[in-house]
């Protein structure tokens, strides 16, 4: 697909020529440029983004075609020009109308598997399926739901464009339009042993009519049996309002969390790692924290992650990020996730424990409840 460097190489910027292992020759630029060289640097970090978008067929940034048709579905408000498709691959406009190839109630694009609780989940440390908190309105069990598990939903498309994916097999997906199920279909996949649903990716977020509908259908079997089902969401936070509270009501009623990745801060860093501004995100965010974490209190509704990407996610995001997620509350569980190298920017190394305990402390000086993920992945 790409040369990739060797983890441990020097990459070099583009821009100001600086050697070094926490550079991304992928991305071309370092972070000190796309801080005070955004327009610059964003040229350069565009075409790699172009470059990881067209092995797949997929548009290069989100489309603006002056004579197209407004997606609306999610956050990047694609406009849609005749015989394109739109950001995440799954909409395209044909003769001049909005076409969804997936993420209908009718055919979603996605995978799907039963995880056994307690599951590596981010939320694992709070969560009632891996601790009991909740028990017994939201918990089988005063502990660990053992002997149950969690129907994982893997979204096959994303409206980003991360070039250090975890996940980045979802493009097939997407590209192929394939495979899929119906959300009355995947709904039957809840049994009694299923006692949370956790929609990922790839990301919900571009299909959440398909996604919502298999709660509803799932929840209502739960409540005439009885049973405990919870909704959960891991999500970019890139979706339109109206689908953010959505799926914020589902999670807050059922006992579920709204898991967001908070990727970064600062919306020139955002743009040059994932192709798209966070405006929307932040702000989605806020919301569904203002409205809906301080009346659930015994089970956090909302909560926030951030991968350490070596190079590019330092200190100073990390602390701005927990500035804003305290001016909500601090309380809201925050987890910094240790990076392993992927996708396009393989020639990083992995996080070092240096950072991740710099960032924590940043944390803790805004947050009550800050967990580092992944630590044996640590250098």
């Amino acid at each position: 697909m790409v040369d990739l460097l060797p983890v441990g190489k020097l990459g070099e910027c583009q821009l100001c020529g600086e050697r070094s292992p926490l550079i991304s020759s992928q991305l071309g630029v370092c972070l000190r440029c796309i801080r005070e060289r955004p327009e610059e640097a964003l040229e350069v970090t565009d075409r790699a983004h172009a470059e990881s978008r067209g092995f797949f067929g997929l548009p290069p940034r989100p489309p603006r075609e002056p004579n197209g048709v407004l997606c609306g579905m999610c956050a990047n408000n694609c406009v849609i020009g005749e015989g394109e498709r739109g950001f995440c691959g799954l909409i395209s406009n044909i003769d001049g109308k909005l076409v969804m190839m997936g993420g209908t109630v009718s055919k979603g694009v996605l995978e799907w598997y039963y995880d056994p609780l307690p599951t590596n989940c981010v939320a694992w440390w709070f969560c009632p399926g891996c601790t009991g908190a909740g028990y017994p309105r939201y918990a089988y069990k005063p502990d660990v739901e053992r002997g149950y598990a969690n129907l994982a939903v893997f979204y096959g498309s994303c409206n980003l464009d991360c070039l250090f994916c975890q996940n980045w097999h979802y493009r097939y997906m997407s590209a192929r339009l394939s495979p899929t199920m119906s959300a009355e279909n995947l709904a039957r996949k809840v049994n009694s042993h299923v006692s949370c649903i956790c929609f990922f990716g790839g990301d919900p977020s571009v299909q959440m009519p398909h996604a919502i509908r298999t709660s509803q259908l799932a929840l209502e079997e739960a409540g005439r049996e009885g049973r405990i089902l919870r909704i959960c969401w891991e999500s970019n936070g890139n979706w339109r309002r109206e689908f953010a509270l959505k799926a914020a009501e589902l999670s807050f009623e059922s006992g579920g969390i709204v898991k967001f990745d908070l990727k970064a801060w600062d919306e020139n860093i955002y743009r040059a790692l994932c192709g798209v501004p966070n405006s929307a995100i932040l702000e989605n965010f806020r919301v569904i924290g203002e409205r809906y974490f301080d009346e659930r209190r015994e089970v956090p509704v909302l909560t926030a992650s951030t991968l350490l990407v070596p190079g590019y996610i330092d200190v100073e995001e990390v602390r701005r990020i927990a500035e804003f997620i305290s001016g909500i509350s601090p309380d809201i569980p925050y987890s910094l996730l240790a990076f392993y190298p992927q996708y396009r920017m393989r020639d990083l190394p992995t996080t070092s424990r240096r950072l991740a305990y710099e960032c924590y402390n940043a944390a803790k000086r805004y947050l009550r409840r800050v967990r580092i993920g992944n630590i044996h992945l640590l250098s």
